[in-house]
């Protein structure tokens, strides 16, 4: 027995280490796994410290808002700088500044004034799509992206207070038919709605489009040629007032000063209901609030878009930037603040208060708005109407390069033939020797459209292409002519289209010294990239016209509508 617990004394257990191996393997992991969360964590922290240090420095993006909701846009962009957002490693900081659409839309597509407008903008908020058609119009290089609405705003009628109640059924189909207050059995005298430019002022625009939809829309370029459409707008240029204020601003300025109804010289005004409320609680408020009334029927609306901005002046972060800024104006929050500055946006009900003269009415139905290119046609077709029309003389390139481009330029033009209301137009040709040795040819002496429309239709659809261009030369003899025939009192240019450039005759210097100011305007209709746009500025800024570049042939019935609409 002594024996056995000796041997049992001398035998040793050992420790096995395949548990120790594995308990130091999980440590060693354990351990490397925290120093990488803590290297992934410095590299993050440092990531984000470059991005905040913002290693490709400081951007500004400039955005031009109209007035009326400029202050609103303002408080977006404190709340978007609060963000502290970094675009492609620049910091972004924003800078707002008020101006009238129309102001910009001349800027970016002639010479940007820095001391009237500021900086040119990167984005650009105007009151209606209105203005981004008519930049695509002039020059589609210049829209960066698709406009995007931010809010909405119906277009009323701004009447006098005693007035407003007594228009509770006025539908704007009435506007062309209603001509004295007796329609309503007020002694008022004569009734009649100023409409300032609609070129220049949004709510006139849709407020004749409303006019000639006659229910819910839209208008368009078939129903706008025809006999009913362009009595309606005989009779609705019939019942403009003498003297209409050059925009919505000073017509409600002008009404407001009025003690009584009609003593403004009219009876009220289409306005944006923003505009509106802006008027009546700005500092220029009247003491007496003018009453806002959404006509019964489908109601136009101003849809407010922000239009990112193209072309060599905006950068690659700036693109960015406005993208961003643009996406961060529509979520919910930023759409509250707009809809505290006057806009309707759909996530909220809540309205200014207190908000004199505005009553914030149900809009049951929106009137369904014209296309791009037939919103340019009624501007032109509304200019033809208004005081008896424009005299205006076109001069079409028919030279070689136009061949596959022709058929689409006699359409446009014998569509503006066919909706012209009232006015003047002639028509010439130029290549090279289409009258002897002559690079020019009138066609249809410029003279009242009403009496020329079938000489009109049948030349343009005669017109075909022939050699050469000599565009210095043609528009020289087109121009004196023009000049010759001027009339008194309306407004008279001289509308080139063409696709080249002048390749004889006389040169740009000795076409220069043939103009005679800016009384009779050029316009050129450019199309393509083979055009000289330097020189055609050049004539185009001596004369007082403008220079609408389309990319190809289908933007020129749209261009030629918003050269046509405006009043210069």
């Amino acid at each position: 027995m002594s024996r056995h617990r000796a041997l049992r004394a001398k035998v040793k257990r050992g420790i096995a280490k395949w548990p120790v191996l594995i308990v130091v393997l999980v440590v060693l992991l354990g351990l490397s796994w925290l120093a990488l969360s803590w290297a992934g964590g410095v590299l993050d922290k440092r990531s984000q410290a470059l991005a905040q240090n913002c290693s490709e420095g400081d951007s500004v993006l400039r955005v031009s808002v109209t007035p009326s909701v400029a202050e609103a846009v303002r408080d977006v962009a404190r709340a978007y700088s609060a963000t502290r957002p970094v675009v492609y490693d620049h910091c972004i900081a924003i800078e707002v500044t008020s101006a009238d659409s129309s102001a910009v839309l001349e800027g970016l597509t002639t010479t940007w004034d820095e001391q009237k407008l500021g900086k040119r903008p990167h984005a650009w908020l105007p009151d209606s799509t209105l203005w981004a058609n008519r930049l695509s119009a002039l020059n589609a290089k210049l829209v960066g992206s698709a406009p995007k609405s931010v809010g909405t705003s119906p277009v009323l009628l701004a009447a006098p207070e005693a007035a407003a109640p007594v228009l509770k059924d006025f539908r704007w189909s009435d506007m062309p038919e209603v001509t004295n207050w007796d329609k309503f059995g007020q002694p008022w005298g004569r009734f009649s709605v100023a409409m300032p430019d609609p070129s220049a002022n949004t709510s006139s625009a849709l407020a004749i489009q409303a006019a000639l939809a006659g229910g819910k829309g839209p208008v368009t370029a078939e129903s706008l040629g025809s006999d009913a459409a362009k009595a309606a707008l005989s009779k609705l240029a019939a019942t403009v007032p003498p003297e209409v204020p050059p925009t919505t601003r000073d017509a409600l300025r002008r009404l407001g000063d009025s003690a009584t109804v009609n003593a403004a010289g009219f009876s009220a005004t289409p306005v944006s209901e923003v505009d509106l409320f802006k008027h009546n609680t700005g500092k220029e408020a009247p003491s007496k609030p003018l009453v806002g009334v959404l006509p019964a029927g489908p109601a136009p609306v101003a849809d407010f878009p922000y239009v990112a901005l193209g072309g060599s002046e905006v950068g690659e972060a700036e693109v960015r930037a406005a993208q961003a800024f643009r996406d961060f104006m529509t979520e919910t929050p930023q759409q509250a603040i707009l809809a505290r500055g006057g806009l309707r946006v759909e996530s909220t009900q809540d309205r200014p208060s207190p908000s004199p003269g505005v009553s914030w009415s149900s809009v049951t139905e929106n009137l369904v708005a014209a296309d791009a290119t037939t919103t340019q046609q009624i501007s032109s077709a509304w200019a033809s109407a208004d005081r008896g029309g424009q005299v205006v003389t076109v001069l079409a390139d028919v030279s070689t390069s136009m061949k596959p481009r022709l058929d689409k330029v006699k359409a446009a033009l014998r569509g503006q033939v066919d909706r012209s209301v009232s006015g003047s137009f002639g028509l010439w040709e130029f290549a090279r020797d289409l009258d002897g040795s002559k690079p020019h040819k009138q066609l249809v002496a410029t003279g009242p459209v009403s009496e020329k429309r079938d000489a009109l239709r049948r030349s343009i659809d005669a017109l075909k292409t022939a050699d050469g261009s000599q565009l210095y030369t043609a528009l020289a003899a087109c121009y004196e002519t023009a000049h010759d025939g001027f009339v008194a009192g309306r407004v008279n240019r001289v509308v080139v289209i063409t696709d080249g450039t002048s390749d004889g005759g006389i040169d740009l210097a000795a076409l220069k010294a043939q103009l005679h100011g800016t009384d009779l305007p050029v316009s050129f209709i450019a199309i393509g990239g083979e055009v000289d746009k330097s020189a055609l500025t050049d004539i185009a800024q001596t004369t007082g016209g403008s220079v609408s570049v389309v990319e190809n042939v289908d933007g020129v019935e749209a261009a030629l509508g918003q050269v046509l609409s405006t009043k210069a």
